[in-house]
């Protein structure tokens, strides 16, 4: 038998030794998930970038997964199934069913998985370890000050028009709605729930699934209930535009004050061109990367994250953007919220 050409056992050993350091290595690099409710919405498109930064800067492995639309529960629930087989550490999501999703993301704690709920809480809030999210009241309550600050004493006078995203009192939609009513000085009956305040002030709550379109035809329902409303609240930016949009139909543009909640550049444009007078900003881009160090800590140590003081979930920030500041309501300007923005 002919032998090929010899190579010396030590350096055989090295190579061995080398190849198999280098699987090791490669097995034991953390594979993350993060999977957003759609992979179109510049909320989510920030996110993924955020998550993607971190994980480059922490040599992890991200692996993203997106709905094929909003409400598309049944790809995030592959899209978890796919990562408990890949061996994941951990995972970040958006829920689109934030009810329909939890029997499967049991799965994926049962397998060791940190399961970390970006923006939305899961239904209920402890299905998942922890909740990364803004604090939705409390975005409510700065714009809600801010408007009571700005009115003065026409404040309580109040026409106020309130543009929700729904009527199934969403976690974040009550939030935002009941946070805005406080911070405005106005009695909330159940802080859990939205329209069963008695406050004379409040002409009606409507809808706007938190679209443009559906901004302007809430504003416009509401001007037929009463053609006086001079603040409007919305549960974001594009709603808040479809308002303006529809007070603008009937003049009423300059004589009306929007608040509004997201902080994304299109709304941060508006507040620098008058359409909105002040807005809470969201950091999509800080919950992923916080998330994912999370999960790594999680991977080397086993520690678990914990929520901020006072909260059931991980508070990742919030920012009153105008360029009206008033007394006792901390702000920045228009020109400091594009550099922050999204989207």
């Amino acid at each position: 038998m002919k032998f090929m050409h010899r190579i010396p056992y030590k350096k055989l050993a090295c190579l061995v030794a080398a190849g198999t350091l280098s699987t090791v290595a490669m097995a034991e690099t953390p594979i993350i998930g993060l999977i957003t409710k759609t992979n179109t919405n510049p909320f989510f498109v920030k996110m993924k970038e955020g998550a993607q930064q971190k994980a480059d800067e922490l040599g992890v492995e991200l692996r993203t997964f997106a709905g094929r639309y909003d409400g598309d529960n049944e790809t995030q629930v592959q899209a978890v199934e796919n990562l408990i087989a890949a061996g994941a550490k951990g995972i970040l999501i958006t829920p689109s069913d934030t009810a329909g999703i939890v029997p499967t993301i049991q799965k994926a704690r049962d397998a060791g998985l940190l399961v970390i709920a970006l923006d939305t809480p899961l239904s209920p809030a402890s299905a998942a370890d922890m909740t990364f999210a803004t604090d939705n009241f409390k975005a409510g309550e700065m714009i809600g000050m801010w408007a009571k600050e700005k009115m003065g004493d026409k404040a309580k006078d109040a026409k106020i028009a309130l543009l929700d995203l729904s009527t199934s009192q969403i976690t974040v939609d009550v939030a935002r709605d009941q946070g805005f009513l406080k911070g405005f000085g106005i009695d909330l009956k159940d802080p859990k729930r939205m329209g069963d305040e008695t406050d004379s002030r409040i002409v009606g709550n409507d809808v706007t699934q938190g679209s443009e379109e559906g901004g302007r035809r809430a504003m416009e329902n509401l001007l037929q209930k009463d053609p006086e409303v001079n603040l409007v609240y919305t549960i974001n930016e594009p709603a808040a535009a479809g308002a303006y949009e529809a007070l603008k139909s009937f003049g009423l543009e300059k004589d009306v004050l929007i608040v509004s909640v997201d902080g994304g550049c299109p709304g941060v444009r508006n507040i620098k061109d008058g359409v909105i007078g002040a807005t809470s900003m969201q950091f999509p881009l800080k919950m992923a990367s916080e998330g994912v160090t999370a999960i790594v800590d999680f991977a080397k140590s086993g520690s678990r994250p914990s929520a901020s003081n006072g909260l059931d979930f991980f508070d990742t920030g919030v920012q009153l953007i105008t360029d009206e500041p008033v007394k006792g309501v901390q702000s920045v300007s228009s020109k400091t919220g594009l550099s922050m923005c999204w989207g």
